[in-house]
């Protein structure tokens, strides 16, 4: 159970994971750009479709 309870993440925990600021994060799953689930008034973010999401990115620079 505790394996599970580790794949969602919080805000903060999600923040430190990418190494951007926590505004960076609010701002990327209020407009959708992250994938995520707002419970209440609080975001979630399973892991795995964040690791899914980084690895799927195209690349934006040219």
């Amino acid at each position: 159970m505790q394996r599970r309870l580790d794949n969602v993440m919080t805000i903060e925990e999600l923040a430190k994971y990418l190494k951007i600021p926590k505004s960076t994060l609010y701002k990327l799953a209020q407009e959708g750009k992250v994938p995520g689930q707002k419970v209440g008034r609080h975001w979630r973010f399973h892991r795995e479709a964040v690791d899914k999401w980084l690895t799927e990115r195209p690349d934006k620079r040219s």
